[in-house]
C-alpha cells in the first residue's frame, strides 16, 4: 500500500477526465443550438432526454475512459515522458472522436456534425494534455521541495545503477531519494568507487538495512542470467515486508549507452507491486476516514472536551500523549491520546520491563501503576484513543487498519514478514482490536493484521467498525 495517496488522487483523475469529457460535449454542442431548435444552453439542456441518448452517452463515458486507460494514462508519470503522454492523449481523444462520428451516423444523431467534431476533439484534446502538464509542473514543485518523494534503494554497483542513480538524481520531477547501493564485493567494485558512489550493505545483509530504513522501493539492477537466484531472494524479501521491487534488466544484453533511447524513461523496468490496495475501493475507503472522523470529531467534541479538564484537574502534565510510532512504510508518526499515565511514564517503563506480561515485543501491564484512576476509565472506555480521530484527518491514520506500533516495540520484532503489516496505512481499530485485543498473543494479533491486508475491502473496513462498537461498549480486551 506504498500509493495509497496515488490511488485516491489517480481516482479523482479519472473523475475529471470524465468531467472534460462532458464540458467538451457541450461546449462542441453550444454552436449547434441554433439548429436543434434552443435559443440558448438552458434550453439545450433541459431539452428532453431520451433513454436512447442516455445509453449512448454513458457508452461514451464508458468507452472514453477505456480509451485513456489503454494508452496508458493513468499509469505512474514519474518515469515517463511528457511529449510521450500528449501524443497518447492526442491519439486517444482522436480515437474517440473517431468513435463519436461512428456513433452518430447509424442512430441519426442530428448534434454530430463536423463542426461539432471539430470542436470537441479540440476542447478535449487541449484540456487535457493543459491539466496533465498542470499537475506535473504542481508534482515537480512539490518534489524539489521535499514533498511526494519515493526513498529508493538501488541493488548493484555496475555501470546501469550508477546510470540510473544518476537519472534519479538528475531529474528531481521524479520524486526519488536515492538512499543508497547494496553489492556484493565483485571485480567492477573499484570502478564502482571511482564514479564517486559508495557501497553501503552487501547483498547478504540487505534483510537487516531494509528491516531498520523507510525503503518505498528497491531497484534491481543485478544481471539476470548469472544472478537469478539473488534477485528471486531479494524480490521475495521485498514482498515479505510490503515493499513494491523495480527489476531493470536488459534481456538483450546491449551495451549501458544503447538504454539511453530509454532514459530518463527505463523501458526495461518491470515493477512488482507488493500492495493489494488500490482502485476505486481505496477512494471509497479515505472518504470514509474523512467523513466519518470529521462527523466523529463534531459528535464527541463536549466529551473531548470534558475529558482534557478532568485530565488536567486530577493529574500533573500534559492533556495529550503524542508517541512517536511506525506509520506507512514504517515512517515515523506522531500519534495523538489523551493522557492517562503519570507524566513520567516513559522514563519508568524500563524498571518495569520484567514485568511484561505479552510475550514477543509489545509491553503490556494489566495493572500498570503508571496509569492514573482517571486514565483506567479512559483506557476501559477507549476515550484515550478518540485524539486520534486527528490523525485520520491529517492522512497519518485510516480508521481500520493495523495498529500503530511504538518505535521500541518496533526494534523487538524478530520476524520479516511481521513488517509487512507497516506496508498499508495504520488504523485506529483492525482485527485485533474486536477480537480480545490484550488478551490476543503478539504472534497471533500479527497474523491477523495480515488477513485483514490480504482480505482487504470497504465492506470488511465496515464490518469491522461496526463490531468496534459493542467491543468498545463491553470494553473487551482493554488495558
Amino acid at each position: 500500500m506504498i500509493a495509497n495517496r496515488r490511488y485516491i488522487l489517480l481516482s479523482l483523475f479519472k473523475l475529471f477526465d470524465l468531467g472534460l469529457l462532458v464540458g467538451s460535449f457541450i461546449a462542441a454542442a453550444i454552436p449547434s443550438l441554433s439548429e436543434v431548435g434552443a435559443t440558448s444552453l438552458v434550453d439545450f439542456l433541459s431539452m428532453r432526454i431520451s433513454v436512447r441518448n442516455f445509453m449512448l452517452f454513458a457508452s461514451l463515458l464508458l468507452l472514453w475512459h477505456l480509451l485513456f486507460l489503454c494508452f496508458g494514462l493513468y499509469e505512474s508519470k514519474r518515469f515517463s515522458n511528457q511529449h510521450r503522454e500528449a501524443v497518447n492523449v492526442l491519439k486517444a481523444t482522436s480515437l474517440g472522436t473517431f468513435v463519436l462520428l461512428e456513433l452518430g451516423i447509424p442512430f441519426h444523431l442530428s448534434v454530430i456534425h463536423p463542426r461539432f467534431l471539430l470542436v470537441f476533439w479540440a476542447v478535449s484534446t487541449i484540456s487535457a494534455v493543459a491539466i496533465r502538464q498542470a499537475i506535473r509542473l504542481v508534482l515537480k514543485h512539490l518534489r524539489q521541495h521535499g514533498r511526494n518523494l519515493r526513498h529508493v534503494l538501488i541493488v548493484g554497483t555496475n555501470p546501469g545503477a550508477v546510470q540510473l542513480a544518476a537519472t534519479l538524481e538528475a531529474h528531481s520531477a521524479f520524486g526519488y531519494r536515492v538512499l543508497g547501493f547494496v553489492d556484493r564485493d565483485w571485480e567492477g567494485m573499484e570502478e564502482f568507487r571511482k564514479s564517486g558512489h559508495t557501497c553501503i550493505c552487501d547483498i547478504e545483509n540487505i534483510s537487516s538495512l531494509i528491516r531498520n530504513s523507510v525503503v518505498d522501493e528497491v531497484m534491481i539492477t543485478l544481471p539476470v542470467r548469472s544472478l537469478y537466484s539473488e534477485i528471486s531472494r531479494i524480490a521475495q524479501i521485498c514482498d515479505e515486508q510490503g515493499i513494491t521491487t523495480h527489476v531493470l534488466f536488459n534481456p538483450l544484453n546491449l551495451k549501458a549507452k544503447r538504454l539511453k533511447t530509454a532514459a530518463p524513461y527505463y523501458d526495461s523496468l518491470v515493477t512488482l507491486h507488493a500492495g493489494t490496495m488500490d482502485g476505486w475501493a481505496l477512494l471509497v475507503k479515505r472518504i470514509l476516514d474523512i467523513v466519518i472522523s470529521s462527523v466523529c470529531i463534531a459528535f464527541f467534541s463536549p466529551l473531548l472536551l470534558i475529558t482534557a479538564v478532568l485530565i488536567k484537574l486530577t493529574s500533573a502534565g500534559p492533556v495529550f500523549f503524542i508517541q512517536k510510532r511506525m506509520g506507512l512504510n514504517k515512517r515515523v508518526i506522531k500519534v495523538w491520546k489523551f493522557r492517562t499515565m503519570v507524566a513520567n511514564a516513559a522514563e519508568k517503563q524500563c524498571a518495569l520491563e520484567h514485568l511484561n506480561e505479552v510475550a514477543g515485543p509489545v509491553f503490556k501491564i494489566m495493572n500498570d501503576p503508571r496509569v492514573t484512576p482517571l486514565g483506567k476509565f479512559l483506557r476501559k472506555t477507549s476515550i484515550d484513543e478518540l485524539p486520534q480521530l486527528l490523525n485520520v484527518l491529517k492522512g497519518d491514520m485510516s480508521l481500520v487498519g493495523p495498529r500503530p506500533l511504538p518505535v521500541r516495540d518496533y526494534q523487538g520484532f524478530d520476524r520479516d514478514w511481521q513488517r509487512r503489516r507497516f506496508s498499508i496505512r495504520p488504523g485506529i481499530t483492525c482485527l485485533w482490536q474486536i477480537n480480545g485485543r490484550s488478551t490476543v498473543s503478539f504472534e497471533r494479533w500479527m497474523e491477523m493484521d495480515l488477513e485483514y491486508i490480504d482480505h482487504w475491502s470497504v465492506w470488511l473496513d465496515l464490518q469491522i467498525l461496526l463490531r468496534t462498537i459493542p467491543a468498545v461498549l463491553k470494553g473487551s480486551g482493554a488495558a
